[in-house]
């Protein structure tokens, strides 16, 4: 039986309402709620209009509710609300309303106990030995800090532990005369080494810019986490994508920052919260598509095996979903290793699944792809293609990306490992493209070339006229992974 609706309206006369600013449980974000305490209640809303509740807190016998004045950022702001199911941690806009809601809410559960304390106050529990409202109980790593807002204050990127890198690394100096070899500044170069990204008036150097700001600082790691960058470009390099992962508990709010600030809609975030409490992943990262045409796309993708169920929960329901379910039953397709969705301001959404190709050798693994495509209604890629991965035959190793959406399949790509240099010259023939480009975007980030090759065919009416339609080659770069060298 379904629970009853609870309205704003319906909360006639509460003891307090407003807004608070609250932090999710598994998914450590902050969302601004309307909060409406009423009895032994504590309701939260997404607006002071809505017709439901998001959720609420009931206070019992042993609940405490306390200040919180340890936190630096928002000093004598942030409270607490401790059940016997978890703590909650939120903040007021400013110390007066703080001390309000904590004084109403330690007077609900004296109350509760049946002894009324004769004021509004209560006593309230000392805060001194509380955690920091940026620590999630029972965990022993931080989790960022920073409030989710609309408006997000970046600051510039801090400066990275060098990585050893191939001699063909861009030999930049840094402010202290030594060469900087570290993924963050290679981004950076690689970034220069793209003309389409060369006008400062561009949205697109704005947008991967924005992007840029919102990978957490290397401060933010302690011991043994690791930081990780991705890039990937067509052959032609009219495309890029950029990627970067890390911990959940590091990056999940400045990814929230920035899917605010570049106006994802608040349904889109719901979303990653509830699918990363579905999946609680130790690893999350974002990413951004562009082109030359000024295709611009974000989104959030967890590189982790998850359930193949519980992975298809990020999708849209719909045809395309049941097809692939059907699709990996057939093929005993247990888990994928990264699910992934983007945030773009307009549906429908997509959502990506990589999956590792099951089979003892190169030929089973190239079945079970070719009848995905035969499944998933995508033409086989190109004759000369197939012929160069013929000749490639990698043992094992192949992988799969799916990408799906509400109106259909959007886009379909086969991921072999390691492709040799005449591999990539031959592939860039494939699509008319030369490599000249491609050779200046890989000089720039240091690599000795790809990790991965992929044939990509995107669907009819999702290039939107600023992606390529059709087959394309593209190429995929891991730039290096940072750590805190003195955490």
């Amino acid at each position: 039986m379904a629970a009853p609706t609870v309205s704003v309206a319906s909360l006639t006369n509460p003891a307090k309402s407003g807004f608070l600013t609250k932090q999710g449980g598994k998914i450590k974000t902050w969302k601004r709620r309307w909060f409406v305490l009423k009895g032994d209640t504590l309701y939260y809303f997404k607006s002071p209009t809505d017709r439901d509740k998001t959720g609420s807190i009931q206070v019992e016998t042993g609940s405490v509710c306390k200040l919180e004045l340890e936190n630096k950022k928002k000093k004598n702001c942030f409270f607490s609300v401790s059940t016997k199911i978890r703590t909650y941690m939120m903040y007021a806009d400013n110390e007066q309303s703080a001390k309000e809601w904590v004084d109403l809410i330690v007077k609900a559960i004296n109350d509760k106990k049946g002894g009324g304390s004769g004021s509004s106050g209560g006593s309230i529990a000392p805060p001194a030995s509380s955690p920091s409202p940026s620590t999630p109980a029972a965990t022993p790593t931080p989790a960022a800090a920073t409030p989710a807002t609309p408006k997000v204050e970046t600051a510039p990127a801090a400066a990275a532990a060098p990585v050893t890198k191939t001699d063909t690394a861009p030999k930049s100096a840094g402010s202290d005369g030594k060469k900087d070899f570290s993924p963050r500044h290679l981004i950076a170069i690689a970034k220069g080494a793209i003309p389409y990204l060369q006008d400062e008036e561009s949205k697109i150097l704005e947008f991967w810019q924005i992007w840029s700001e919102s990978i957490p600082p290397l401060e933010d790691l302690v011991a043994g986490q690791v930081i990780d960058y991705t890039v990937s470009a067509s052959a032609d390099v009219q495309k890029l994508t950029w990627r970067t992962s890390g911990p959940q508990n590091v990056f999940i709010q400045k990814m929230v920052d920035f899917f605010w600030n570049v106006g994802a809609p608040e349904s889109e975030i719901d979303r990653l919260n509830d699918v990363g409490a579905l999946i609680n992943p130790a690893k999350i990262g974002s990413w951004i598509d562009m082109s030359a045409k000024g295709g611009m796309d974000g989104g959030w993708f967890f590189p982790v095996d998850i359930p193949m169920k519980n992975a298809l929960e990020s999708t849209d329901p719909g045809e395309p979903a049941r097809k692939v379910q059907e699709w990996a039953e057939k093929h005993h397709i247990e888990k994928c290793y990264s699910v992934g969705r983007d945030m773009g301001a307009a549906p429908p959404r997509q959502t990506e699944l990589r999956i590792r190709l099951p089979g003892a050798d190169f030929s089973a693994q190239l079945a079970v792809a070719l009848d995905a495509y035969v499944m998933f209604n995508f033409p086989q890629p190109p004759e000369a293609a197939l012929q160069i991965l013929n000749e490639l035959k990698p043992s094992t190793g192949m992988n799969l990306s799916i990408i799906t959406s509400s109106e259909g399949f959007v886009r379909l790509g086969l991921l072999i490992p390691k492709p040799s240099t005449t591999v990539v010259t031959k592939l860039c023939s494939v699509v008319n493209a030369t490599n000249e480009e491609l050779a200046a975007l890989e000089g720039s980030l240091g690599t000795d070339g790809p990790t991965w090759v992929e044939y990509q065919f995107l669907k009819e009416g999702f290039g939107y006229g600023v992606y390529k339609e059709g087959f394309d080659v593209v190429f995929h770069y891991h730039v290096g992974d940072e750590t805190n060298t003195h955490a």
